[in-house]
């Protein structure tokens, strides 16, 4: 099983592959590009551990010059620490306008790397080789890079996209289950927000809870419905200038949760899952959404494992307060993502700040 999605951009048309071994293949699929020889491998130690070499071995057999460089797993280290020792291999390493920074990784790994690729020497070649479910889906495609600020997530970043986006199905094996969870978190916004098949797909499901219980065929399904929604979304809207706004349905509270939380207590997909519920019932508050469509995404999210309330102890105050830093305010008013059916959304600023900490009580542990 194999798909190829093109996703078109003024800024650089490029392709996602979706291949079972395609990790072994990445030098084949990189050397058409005209890419440079010097190769920089942004990756951190446990998914080295797991995959580096057969990057490398892939890379090397075509001809590429490939450096390893380590970055720390996790969110909090999504810092601009963190590309200062991007830049410091980069410059040891002599790289050119003409080289490559590939990333070996999840969410944070494409971000930061890309970032870096965007910002040295003002633009080199950027390759995402996600390793997650949830970078696969979501952040290895349509050029959105960047690093936290201590007030806020992505405050500081770039559009940059990549020259190719290689998703080996096979490297999941490897995931954690919780990190599992947290990418079908983003599956279910596809659903929601794009694609009411997908959705009613998964609501036929028993058990999503676990890769175990995801067979290859629903595994690629997943994927490549997931994609096919982003790239659609991006071609049509790349710097998120209207539609890509979409794309953050359930992020606006769950990037909240995220930074007042530090990182450390819920990871992105658990945060954009408790987003989505709040988001749900902003709308149904607003008369935008019945109950029951509500009731059928917060029971589909209930089946992947991911939690449907904050984490006990959050300050709701804080959680309003926090809003105000999103990336999608305009002329000082919250933008919120709002489901009108499944497979349907809308963007608005209508919700007050009284209706938010109203939901927001709603779903207190």
């Amino acid at each position: 099983m194999k798909s190829i999605i093109r996703v078109e951009v003024p800024q650089q048309s490029y392709e996602v592959a979706i291949t079972p071994g395609g990790l072994g293949q990445l030098g084949h699929w990189m050397q058409p590009l005209k890419l440079g020889q010097k190769v920089l491998l942004v990756s951190n130690p446990m998914i080295f551990k797991h995959y580096g070499q057969q990057a490398i071995d892939s890379l090397t057999a075509s001809g590429f010059q490939v450096t390893p460089i380590m970055l720390p797993a996790g969110e909090r280290y999504k810092t601009l620490a963190s590309i200062q020792k991007v830049y410091d291999a980069a410059l040891e390493h002599r790289l050119e306008r003409s080289s490559t920074i590939v990333a070996l990784g999840g969410g944070v790994i494409g971000d930061m790397a890309g970032f870096g690729a965007a910002t040295w020497l003002r633009g080199i070649n950027f390759v995402q080789v996600p390793t997650s479910l949830l970078a696969m889906v979501d952040a290895s495609i349509g050029g959105k890079t960047g690093v936290n600020h201590p007030q806020g997530k992505n405050l500081i970043g770039a559009f940059y996209q990549p020259r190719l986006v290689m998703i080996d199905p096979q490297v999941l094996q490897t995931l954690p289950p919780r990190e599992f969870r947290a990418g079908m978190a983003e599956v279910i916004k596809y659903g929601v927000i794009w694609d009411a098949g997908l959705f009613e797909q998964l609501e036929a499901e028993k058990r999503l809870d676990q890769q175990r219980y995801v067979g290859e065929e629903l595994l690629q399904t997943i994927l490549t419905a997931s994609c096919q929604a982003k790239a659609h979304v991006v071609s049509k809207d790349e710097k998120e200038a209207g539609l890509r706004a979409i794309l953050n349905y359930g992020h606006t509270i769950g990037h909240a949760v995220e930074s007042l939380t530090g990182y450390k207590v819920v990871n992105h997909g658990e945060a954009v899952a408790i987003g989505m519920v709040a988001a749900g019932q902003i709308a149904v508050a607003l008369g935008m959404w019945d109950q029951d469509s509500a009731d059928r995404q917060n029971v589909l999210i209930q089946k992947t494992g991911l939690p449907t309330k904050l984490p006990a102890g959050i300050d709701l105050d804080a959680i309003v307060a926090a809003l105000q830093t999103d990336k999608k305010v305009k002329d000082g008013r919250v933008r919120f993502v709002l489901p009108t059916a499944i497979g349907s959304v809308t963007v608005t600023d209508q919700p007050t700040a009284a209706i938010v900490r109203q939901v927001l009580e709603g779903i207190q542990s």
